[in-house]
């Protein structure tokens, strides 16, 4: 439950003792108290469904619910269930109240379906346990009541709810009213407010999404990045910006041994906002067959020039979680005049080949040459190149030159050049395109880092001329640059101030399955600031509106296991091999802080409907030890894991209903036979006589088997034949065992012989039952002597000797 605020406890503990604490005061402290639990149970309330999670939109049609067909928190399957425990009380309460009651009780039993299912039942707070009824309104409870009193023991198995009910009306309807009637039903469904954004991302006053956020990995040290391997394993590989690279597995643990370990290669310091180091990673798109990925790092040789290296690796023909670090093959290094400004983003366009995104070399203003590094096309600085990794260039490169290079063949350009005009892209994507219509698949996104007054987005097109240092953003930076006719530069989608931020970090446009109201989002942030922001495409005109994404507050984030708030820097952008989407932020900005989140983004007010988002990955061979995730952040619920609960219990249907609905028919004419009609009491008759007639086949069973003698009672050991003798004919005992009203035959608490002993003389029964048969049905007749399937020593003796008498009056007759 929660607890009271602190300023409460302290005036309370002001209060004075005694006879100043009148009934008045008491009187208001309780109402002060009530009403403050009344405002705290009302910012709790918000979307969301039995199961913990945001409603949804169902794929097809619900024959049952059909109010929450369009949004809420049942699907087929679900509503197919609660069809079927309606019908089965429909069945037991009889037609006329069904007529009464049918509509009322299929309202109430459907706000399972409801999208603020949770706070009906009493769900939101995962440490109480779900209401048995929703929340009835206190009008619409006493007209339920009133009417459908004799159903309630068909919905609920609360033996207090049950007793109130026939005992107590009006505190039976205190029992499953809500104090906030705006959510009790049928109010929540008249709600405007409630209903008027439902489905839709939350938005504060400003406009701002409000979304959540979960922990996904933490203590890493300055993560530059995570991507996926594309293999179908669904491994994250997190790197750290002084040269490691961790695997993270479904199950959100992380191996134990890297993946990669340059961390002697890699030219990094503690300095703080160091921007040298392990930079960049990509994987083959081929990287299932032929093992291979890409690094991009700085360096630094002969202990003065730095450099950054693009190379390419292999991983581990023994492990498919380490890779082979003598299989590095050198394909570019570039020099680096300054420290900072070092680029670093590779990625595999849909085409297959390789993109590089390089710095301006650093310094401020791009001081490089006449022009600058970025705005001179035979340089490698400030520019985006593409290379082929499948092959090798006839002057001796460990790559080729694609053919459709924009300035292959021009003289005073690098043919690897694909767009150039870039100040500093810190992380570009590529777009996987709408899942229906594939709209903007393989566009490419970078968030290119400012000077002095704008931070930029772009979409990387061939040949393409973004302007730097002749402009920022939209604004001129060297103004005779800028007024030269043949600049021809292509503008970013979005430029903003640094009043907002001073350095962008690209992002990723929204693909997933699990929040469909992120779809078509591109979603980035600013290192310097921590703010995300959002950029929504206009078709139609191809602009783009920035949205402005907020964290939620305590009742929008009010999930199991979300939390709303994140380290301030945000380093890099990720995304899963589903398309779910990421973000790392750490709280220092130095290469050697432990510092490092990677954090998940959740929609908290609509999901995929359940099982859309299914997927079978490959399975992964783990041949070390693995590390579990422990959060460490402190979630809005105060828990970490989604609790488990078991699911509303279906109302099981007695042997003798108190009633049955039948449905009306014609009454058969008097010249046709009769037939009895079989209703549930008959039917249940008619199982009990089958499983009586199964129990008694079974004990014939058992009696004429010799197998199976070593439990049998003495009295019925005696009339089984013996197991020496095997000529007479043996019957099995025709004693009908008793059953119990459940059909099972009656258990005699008899004590088994021990073995190797003899057993004790058993007396003969008086009376025996045998067959007779008496027109021409069989009947059983008590007779004063055994029946003639039953054999003993005595009698076989007794048999001789007659027959040897017999015999010999016979001699003498003749």
């Amino acid at each position: 439950m929660p607890r009271e605020p602190d300023s409460l406890n302290q005036h309370r503990a002001n209060w004075p003792e005694g006879s100043f604490l009148t009934k008045k005061t008491k009187w208001l402290q309780g109402l002060i108290i009530t009403i403050y639990f009344s405002y705290l149970r009302r910012a709790l309330a918000h979307p969301q469904c039995l199961d913990f999670q945001p409603p949804f939109k169902p794929t097809s049609h619900l024959e049952f619910c059909r109010h929450y067909e369009k949004f809420g928190c049942c699907d087929q399957k679900t509503d197919s269930n609660i069809a079927m425990r309606y019908w089965d009380i429909m069945d037991l309460i009889g037609e006329e109240a069904y007529t009464v009651c049918g509509d009322l009780v299929k309202d109430i039993m459907c706000q399972e379906c409801s999208p603020y299912a949770a706070h009906l039942f009493d769900a939101e707070d995962p440490y109480t346990p779900v209401r048995h009824l929703p929340g009835l309104c206190s009008s619409y409870c006493s007209d339920f009541h009133s009417k459908c009193q004799s159903v309630v023991k068909y919905l609920t198995n609360s033996r207090t709810l049950q007793e109130t009910c026939e005992t107590d009306p009006l505190h039976f309807c205190n029992l499953i009213n809500l104090p906030d009637q705006d959510y009790c039903y049928p109010n929540v469904v008249s709600n405007n407010d409630l209903y008027s954004s439902l489905g839709k991302v939350v938005e504060d006053t400003r406009g701002c999404f409000q979304l959540c956020l979960m922990e996904v990995a933490n203590g890493l040290r300055n993560p530059v990045l995570m991507i996926h391997s594309g293999d179908d394993t669904h491994r994250m590989f997190v790197a750290e910006q002084i040269g490691f690279v961790w695997v993270y597995l479904r199950d959100g643990s992380r191996l134990e041994q890297p993946f990669l370990d340059i961390s002697g290669e890699v030219l990094t310091t503690p300095w703080l906002g160091d921007e040298r180091g392990f930079l960049g990673l990509a994987f083959h798109p081929n990287y299932r067959k032929n093992g291979r990925f890409y690094i991009y790092y700085s360096i630094l040789t002969n202990g003065k020039l730095e450099k950054v290296r693009i190379s390419e690796m292999k991983v581990s023909a023994h492990d498919m979680n380490i890779a082979d670090p003598y299989s590095e093959r050198v394909l570019l290094e570039i020099e680096e005049p300054a420290a900072n400004h070092n680029g670093g983003q590779i990625l595999f366009g849909l085409d297959g080949y390789l993109y590089i995104f390089t710095g301006d070399g650093g310094k401020a203003g791009d001081p490089f040459g006449r022009f600058g590094n970025a705005q001179n096309r035979s340089a490698l600085l400030g520019k985006a190149l593409r290379i082929d990794v499948d092959g090798r260039s006839i002057d001796g490169k460990p790559y080729r030159i694609p053919l459709d290079n924009p300035f292959r063949k021009h003289p005073d350009a690098k043919p690897e050049v694909y767009a150039y005009g870039v100040r500093n892209m810190w992380r570009c994507s590529v777009d996987r395109g709408d899942p229906l219509t594939r709209y903007g698949r393989g566009r490419i996104f970078c968030g290119d880092v400012g000077q002095n007054r704008y931070e930029e987005v772009d979409i990387i097109v061939k040949g393409g001329n973004y302007g730097w240092r002749a402009k920022e953003g939209f604004e001129c930076f060297d103004m005779k640059l800028c007024q030269n006719s043949s600049l021809d530069d292509i503008l970013p989608i979005h430029a903003y101030g640094h009043h907002v931020g001073k350095s962008v970090t690209g992002g990723y446009v929204y693909r997933g399955c699990e929040s469909p109201n992120l779809n078509g989002l591109y979603i980035f942030g600013d290192f310097m600031s921590g703010r995300l922001m959002a950029l929504e495409e206009d078709k139609k005109t191809g602009s783009w509106k920035e949205k402005n994404v907020c964290m939620g507050d305590t009742k929008t984030c009010s999930f199991p296991g979300l939390i709303n708030h994140h380290h301030k820097f945000i380093i890099s952008f990720a995304e899963d091999e589903a398309g779910e989407l990421y973000f790392l932020a750490t709280s220092y900005p130095s290469a050697m802080s432990p510092f490092g989140t990677l954090y998940k983004f959740v929609d908290p007010s609509r999901r995929a409907p359940p099982g859309k988002c299914k997927y079978k990955p490959l399975p992964v061979k783990v041949r070390g030890k693995k590390v579990p995730f422990t959060p460490r952040e402190l979630t809005v619920l105060g828990i970490s894991e989604t609790p488990t609960r078991s699911p509303l219990e279906r109302i099981i249907r007695p042997t003798k209903p108190p009633g049955t609905r039948q449905p009306t028919r014609a009454k058969p004419s008097t010249s046709a036979a009769k037939k009895k009609k079989t209703g549930p009491t008959t039917t249940a008759k008619l199982s009990q006589e089958k499983s009586k007639k199964a129990t008694q086949q079974n004990e014939k069973k058992v009696n004429v088997s010799t197998k199976t003698q070593k439990k049998v009672p003495a009295h019925k050991k005696l009339m089984l034949q013996s197991k020496k003798d095997k000529k007479a004919p043996v019957k099995p005992s025709t004693v009908k065992p008793k059953a119990s009203i459940k059909g099972a035959p009656e258990k005699k608490n008899i004590k088994p012989l021990k073995p190797q002993t003899k057993p004790k003389a058993v007396p003969k029964p008086n009376v025996w039952l045998q067959k007779t048969k008496k027109n021409g049905q069989e009947m059983k007749k008590p007779v004063k002597s055994q029946p003639e399937g039953t054999v003993t020593k005595k009698t076989q003796a007794s048999s001789k000797k007659t027959k040897n008498s017999i015999l010999a009056k016979k001699k003498k007759a003749v």
